[in-house]
C-alpha cells in the first residue's frame, strides 16, 4: 500500500512531516482539558449551568467535540503542507518526435516557387517549428543521394532553425534514404537493415527480416519535389516505417509544370511527383500537402496530426492543502461561536 501511494503522492521537504508529532500531543492536550472542566462541572453542580454562555440544563453531547475536531483536522492538513506535498497528476499533451527531412537535391535549387524551392521549404520548416508546442522533440535530416542527420531530436528551438542554414542543394535524389535516415534520427542510434533483407539492385526489402520496434508518438515531414531517382524503393522503405508505427507526411514543393536548372553545365527540367509522394503517405496514414506557393506552406503545420497523450506529471499542491486545512479551521469555529458563544 505504500508503494502504491509513494507513486502519487511525495514530499519536497519530508522533514517537516515530524510536526505531525504534535497532532497526538494536542489530543492529549484536549482530552485533559475535557477531564478538568468535567470534574469542575460535578463539583459545583447546577452553578456551573449558570456559568455556561447559553445557560442550558442540556448538555451539548457529541456537539462538543465537533468544532475540536474541525480544528484538530485543519491543524493536521496544515502541518502536512509544511512538507510542501506533490501529487501525480494525469495531464493530456501533445508529444512525440518529429522529423523535418529536407529534400536537398539539385533540383531544389528551382525557382518555380519564390525565391526558389529551398528557401520555400525552409520558410515552411520555421513557421512549423515556431507553433510546436514545447513537449515535441523536433530533428533535422538532409537527404540528396544519401542522408544526414543534420541536428538530432531535440527540444532547443535555436539549435533547430539554425540548422536550417546549413542545407544547400547538391546531388541527386533518393526518397528512400530521407525516410530511412529519418527512421535512424528516430530511433536514436544507426539502424541496420539486413543485407538479406535489402535487395539494392531491385530496391526492395523483404519486411518479414525487419524489426525496428514501435515508434508510433513519432512522424516525418518530408520537404521535397518527389522527383526520386536512386535506391532503396521509397515505397518499402514507407512500408518499414508503417511497421514501426511512423507516420509520413510530405510538402509537396514546386509545380507540376515544371522548372529548367542548371547542373554541371547541363540543362535539366525538374517537376513536382506528386503521385509518389501520395502513394508514400498513404502507406503510413499520413498525408500529402500541396504547396502552390509559399503563404501555403506557412499554413500546412496546422494540420500535421501529431499524438495527444495523457501522462503523469507531478506537481505542487501546497497552496490546496493549506486551503484545505484554513477550511476547516474556518469551520471549526464557525460552529463553537454558533453552539456555545466561543472558540474551540
Amino acid at each position: 500500500m505504500s508503494q502504491v501511494v509513494s507513486q502519487y503522492i511525495s514530499f519536497i521537504w519530508p522533514f517537516m512531516l515530524l510536526s505531525l508529532l504534535l497532532v497526538p500531543l494536542l489530543v492529549w492536550y484536549y482530552r485533559r482539558v475535557r477531564r478538568s472542566r468535567a470534574a469542575a462541572a460535578a463539583e459545583l453542580g447546577p452553578l456551573a449551568v449558570m456559568g455556561s454562555p447559553s445557560g442550558s440544563r442540556r448538555s451539548p453531547g457529541r456537539r462538543r467535540d465537533l468544532p475540536p475536531l474541525l480544528y484538530l483536522i485543519g491543524l493536521t492538513i496544515l502541518l502536512i503542507a509544511l512538507a510542501r506535498p506533490e501529487m501525480l497528476v494525469s495531464l493530456p499533451r501533445i508529444q512525440g518526435t518529429v522529423i523535418l527531412a529536407f529534400d536537398v537535391s539539385n533540383s531544389m535549387a528551382a525557382d518555380d516557387l519564390e525565391p526558389n524551392r529551398m528557401d520555400a521549404a525552409r520558410a515552411a520548416a520555421r513557421a512549423f517549428v515556431d507553433n510546436q508546442p514545447e513537449t515535441i522533440e523536433i530533428g533535422v535530416v538532409a537527404f540528396s543521394n544519401g542522408g544526414l542527420i543534420i541536428q538530432a531530436p531535440t527540444y532547443d528551438r535555436a539549435a533547430i532553425l539554425a540548422s536550417f542554414e546549413r542545407l544547400t542543394p547538391q546531388g541527386g535524389t533518393s526518397l528512400g534514404q530521407g525516410i530511412f535516415t529519418s527512421l535512424n534520427a528516430i530511433a536514436g542510434e544507426t539502424l541496420a537493415i539486413n543485407e538479406e533483407a535489402l535487395n539494392e539492385e531491385e530496391g526492395t526489402i523483404d519486411l518479414g527480416r525487419i524489426d525496428l520496434g514501435d515508434y508510433s508518438s513519432a512522424v516525418v515531414l518530408l520537404l521535397t519535389d518527389g522527383e526520386n531517382m536512386g535506391p532503396p524503393d521509397p515505397l518499402a522503405i514507407a512500408q518499414v516505417a508503417a511497421e514501426a508505427g511512423v507516420r509520413l507526411y510530405a510538402v509537396g514543393i514546386g509545380s507540376e509544370e515544371g522548372s529548367v536548372i542548371e547542373v554541371d553545365g547541363f540543362n535539366l527540367v525538374t517537376a513536382l511527383d506528386a503521385a509518389t509522394l501520395q502513394e508514400i503517405t498513404s502507406v503510413t496514414n499520413g498525408a500529402y500537402y500541396r504547396a502552390e506557393d509559399a503563404a501555403s506552406l506557412d499554413e500546412i503545420y496546422r494540420t500535421v496530426d501529431l499524438q495527444l497523450t495523457v501522462e503523469g506529471e507531478k506537481m505542487e499542491v501546497t497552496a490546496l492543502a493549506a486551503g484545505a486545512g484554513l477550511i476547516f479551521l474556518l469551520a471549526g469555529g464557525l460552529l463553537s461561536m454558533l453552539w456555545f458563544g466561543r472558540m474551540p
